[in-house]
């Protein structure tokens, strides 16, 4: 009994501490590599190169006395930076890494209905700021989120057609032969720049526009709750680059360690690029935004998804999912 319940314990830290420890370097890549794009240094004090720079963030954040605003919903206010973080972290759980967490029958749907109960987590937390610009933000933030959720989940049921399952397994074993994406690359292209606005990143940044919205659903936070905003941001950022992978540019898996290695390699790769296209683009306005989805990507996902429900077959032989 003790050992199943030091296993439940263990089991999920054995995920969660790789992850935020890859999300913290995360941040000193893209501040160096965004230096280096602005022929500066970027962080090169803190240890040798700047490597302890995301050591002395931390510190720094987690030892400062959060402050909150006195009308504020307490007990709303302090929670939602911490379910943010969890919801982002929970969402890996199906992930193949290269054995998934918890294998489910329907991991695909269970992580695309997780990533949409991260639209709460900021709702609530820009309405019980009680501020009008926190409000602001996170109405402008959950518009976004909730439309290009349509996207993705309509380039999901395309992927589920092809590998003939709802799991991440069976996208392992449909791509052996040939990846995804050499038949699917219009759906890839989209559902990578769809990605890049589900997680708020440049140039789909308008959550956090500093110029318009004060920093958006978050201007109320600071301390330690802003960094778990932050960690979170960053979680989603890795967490969809390696759904990327696994849905289109599947490794191989003969081996364990082989998989892993190439996971991490197109992985990092795909995050390189959010990083490049932040510093080439800049901020779209907010009807650019919702007319990149509701007038280009919808009609045109919707017409690829109904033209891979009349394919005969799936990728690995199997009839289709009804």
């Amino acid at each position: 009994m003790h050992k199943q319940l030091l296993d439940c314990l263990i089991t999920p830290l054995t995920l969660a501490i790789p992850i935020l420890l890859a999300v913290a370097f995360l941040t000193l890549l893209e501040r160096k590599l965004l230096g280096y794009m602005q022929l500066r240094k970027g962080p090169n004090t803190v240890g040798p190169a700047g490597l302890l720079q995301p050591v002395a963030d931390g510190i720094k954040l987690f030892t400062k006395e959060p402050a909150r605003p006195t009308t504020a919903s307490t007990v709303l206010f302090i929670t939602m930076p911490a379910m943010a973080l969890l919801l982002a972290l929970v969402i890996w759980a199906p992930l193949p890494m290269p054995k998934p967490l918890t294998s489910m029958n329907l991991g695909l749907l269970m992580m695309l209905s997780l990533s949409s109960l991260a639209v709460y987590s900021t709702l609530w937390s820009g309405w019980a700021s009680n501020s009008k610009y926190a409000l602001m933000g996170a109405l402008r933030a959950v518009a976004q989120t909730i439309s290009y959720e349509v996207t993705l989940g309509i380039i999901l049921l395309s992927t589920i057609m092809l590998s003939g399952g709802f799991t991440t397994q069976t996208l392992l074993i449909t791509q052996e032969p040939t990846l995804l994406i050499t038949c699917t690359w219009p759906l890839t292209m989209m559902w990578y720049i769809s990605t890049l606005a589900e997680t708020n990143r440049a140039p789909f940044d308008l959550t956090e526009g500093e110029s318009e919205l004060v920093s958006g659903f978050n201007v109320e936070y600071s301390a330690g709750p802003f960094a778990l905003f932050f960690l979170a941001e960053y979680t989603n950022i890795m967490m969809m680059n390696t759904l990327s992978c696994t849905l289109f540019l599947c490794p191989q898996h003969q081996d364990e360690n082989t998989f892993t290695l190439n996971l991490m390699m197109k992985t990092t790769l795909l995050t390189l690029m959010f990083l490049w296209t932040r510093a080439s683009y800049p901020r779209f306005r907010y009807d650019q935004l919702m007319h990149l989805l509701w007038k280009t990507f919808l009609p045109l996902t919707l017409a690829l998804y109904l033209w891979h429900t009349m394919v005969p077959t799936t990728m690995a032989g199997l009839p289709p999912q009804t």
